[in-house]
């Protein structure tokens, strides 16, 4: 298992269990008591990618939360390619699987996307603004495991 497999699948197991920690350098020493040597702004993408959110605790407290439902379960086994050029984001996924991508995609919430068009083995992901086409296209080859 990668590296970044391997810390992400520990942070959605902490953030699962409750454990997420109310800042995100807590979130690092967390990792770093389990063998994972990682940065602030490195855990602030991982927290984007996975859906977590920033709740109150009965005791008025912060934690970092991911609901079961999140978005762990991204299909990324669906996903066989992700491709841009200046104005677009091409996901190639398997036959019949782009709803279920595009699904998720919009699921995400991502601030970049504007929205998705699904057909039935192609995503096209329309972004919010062309100057960021190629950092969306990143974020998303890294989300599906491609990057």
């Amino acid at each position: 298992m990668s590296e970044t497999k391997h810390r992400r699948k520990l942070l959605r197991q902490l953030l699962l269990a409750g454990d997420g920690g109310s800042s995100q350098v807590q979130l690092v020493e967390a990792l770093a008591e389990r063998g994972i040597t990682t940065t602030q702004s490195t855990i602030s993408r991982d927290l984007k990618l996975l859906g977590a959110q920033r709740r109150v605790r009965e005791d008025g407290s912060f934690v970092y939360r991911l609901e079961a439902t999140g978005h762990s379960s991204f299909p990324t086994a669906m996903v066989l390619s992700v491709e841009h050029n200046e104005v677009m984001v091409v996901v190639r996924t398997r036959v019949g699987r782009a709803p279920a991508v595009g699904l998720e995609l919009d699921g995400l919430r991502h601030a970049d996307i504007l929205g998705t068009i699904a057909g039935d083995d192609t995503v096209l992901v329309i972004p919010r603004s062309v100057a960021r086409v190629a950092e969306l296209s990143a974020v998303i080859a890294e989300l599906v495991e491609l990057a």
